[in-house]
């Protein structure tokens, strides 16, 4: 077997560095109030919403489908959101049979946490670069997302969405 180039490696340590710090510090940020939160998410409530956030308006089929769990075990984890105030409903308009799962804003206020962190380390990362640099990594990053999206190609109407 060949070994891995140096470079190899330190592509792949950095990455998962990286992805392990984002982690670290929504994690961090989370419990830094938990005594005050009232309806705290459980921390599958939590991944749920996640990934109902990131699907972008699933019905509660494609959710339930996505992570692989039956529907009425996904109908009760939602039921369970939406009486918490972290999910809505929405009825189709087309199909008034069917409904959207959309996070409120108050599972918003939960999200930022994560979120604004990686945008003010993304603007510092960029202001660092110089033109190219920063072409390089929008390269990068595209090629890193080709790559899941292979993995993941129920995820495409989300791209579309973009």
């Amino acid at each position: 077997m060949k070994k891995k180039d140096t470079v190899d490696n330190d592509i792949e340590e950095a990455f998962a560095d990286i992805y392990t710090k984002f982690k670290l510090h929504f994690y961090r940020e989370v419990f830094k109030n938990w005594d005050n939160r009232e309806a705290t998410l459980t921390t599958v409530e939590s991944f749920c919403m996640e990934v109902i956030y990131a699907l972008k308006r699933p019905t509660v089929n494609e959710f339930a489908s996505f992570v692989r769990i039956s529907s009425p075990n996904a109908a009760y984890k939602i039921n369970n959101l939406v009486k918490k105030g972290y999910l809505r409903r929405v009825q189709s308009e087309t199909d008034r049979r069917e409904y959207y799962l959309e996070p409120t804003d108050k599972y918003l206020a939960y999200y930022n946490i994560a979120s604004a962190y990686m945008y003010k380390t993304i603007g510092k990362t960029r202001s660092r670069l110089d033109k190219e640099q920063q072409k390089g990594a929008l390269e990068l990053f595209r090629i890193i997302l080709e790559e899941m999206n292979a993995d993941m190609p129920e995820l495409e109407k989300n791209d579309k969405n973009k």
